[in-house]
């Protein structure tokens, strides 16, 4: 059995360099809401896999929507989240509301917030379902389309394992550590956001990669 598309969606997707991400977006919620949003998160991860892996190119082809357009969108998404990411409040001025009401809110908020940002576009942004895309075109038995599905069940539980793996990160690192780290790795995704962005449109409008429009 070929394992390099599970070895290529693991290096893609690198559960670990979103942990900080992860922190940072589920700072203040109880062990119970981290846990669900890590669910979620891992559950969404894999439905997006499959999604791709299975009805990717129709989907596609039905909207009428290119990758490189796809990719655009997606670099738009994470440059949103690395604004907020740089100007957010550092977590020990978080307010901390113990009513009933508010952990509602915060429960609702980990399932969305772990649908998107986190699973789209962090963990299996455009690069993630691209490649899913492709080797699904590549695929020429049902049983190659089923080991895509395994491979998204396999990214999961990385992601559920990495994630788990938070609450020690965070107290080792301390609210400083945490607040610092949150502002550097959102200066990070804007960077990355730009590189996306840039591929997209380059693709897109093959004329900016062109010399004879710079001076």
């Amino acid at each position: 059995m070929d394992i390099k598309p599970l070895i290529t969606l693991v290096a893609i997707i690198n559960p670990l360099a979103i942990i900080p991400f992860f922190i940072h977006y589920t700072a203040g919620f109880s062990a119970q809401q981290r846990w669900q949003t890590i669910r979620t998160a891992a559950f969404a991860a894999f439905c997006v896999i499959a999604v791709c892996a299975l009805l990717g190119l129709q989907i596609l082809q039905f909207f009428n929507i290119s990758l490189q357009s796809f990719q655009v969108g997606g670099g738009l998404l994470l440059l949103i989240s690395a604004m907020n990411m740089l100007n957010s409040r550092p977590a020990e001025d978080r307010p901390n509301n113990s009513t009933l009401e508010a952990g509602v809110e915060k429960a609702a908020e980990g399932n969305s917030i772990a649908v998107v940002p986190l699973t789209i576009p962090l963990l299996t942004g455009p690069a993630a379902m691209s490649t899913v895309v492709i080797y699904a075109d590549q695929a020429r038995s049902i049983w190659q389309h089923l080991a895509l599905l395994g491979y998204g069940v396999v990214v999961a539980i990385a992601i559920m394992v990495c994630f788990s793996l938070a609450d020690p990160i965070a107290r080792a690192l301390g609210k400083t550590g945490i607040n610092v780290m949150t502002r550097l790795m959102g200066l990070i995704l804007a960077a990355l956001a730009i590189e996306v962005m840039t591929g997209g449109l380059i693709k897109i409008f093959p004329i900016l990669a062109s010399p004879a429009i710079y001076p």
